[in-house]
């Protein structure tokens, strides 16, 4: 099953992150996310818009899918710019839901093209 056909699942302090080679596997199936392991593993993603009214747009459809999935992203908007931060904060690093919500705000951002 695709990543963008999951559903994120509730997360608890103690289980395991993911290793390298299962967020490696994982990332095959994004477009243009970077895999940051610092010292907490992270994907991160920006995205342009024309202007700040459409980049708002933008994430107020990445914050209505982030409630329904119970999975958050860090965002940080820069007029049309909104530069997204993805790891589970319950286990400090990468479990599968970030990368399934990650592949649902590439779908989001792709239905944005056609504003």
């Amino acid at each position: 099953m695709r990543l963008n056909q999951k559903q994120c699942i509730p997360c608890r302090v103690g289980i395991p992150t993911l290793s390298d080679s299962e967020e490696d596997r994982l990332k095959s199936e994004l477009t243009s996310w970077t895999l940051d392991r610092g010292k907490i593993h992270q994907l991160k993603k920006s995205y342009q818009y024309s202007d700040f009214k459409e980049s708002m747009i933008f994430v107020n459809r990445v914050a209505d899918l982030a409630n329904s999935e119970g999975h958050h992203p860090d965002i940080c908007i820069h007029y049309n710019r909104v530069d997204l931060t993805l790891f589970t904060h319950k286990i400090g690093g990468l479990h599968e839901n970030d990368f399934i919500l990650a592949s649902k705000i590439d779908e989001i951002g792709k239905n944005m093209e056609t504003l």
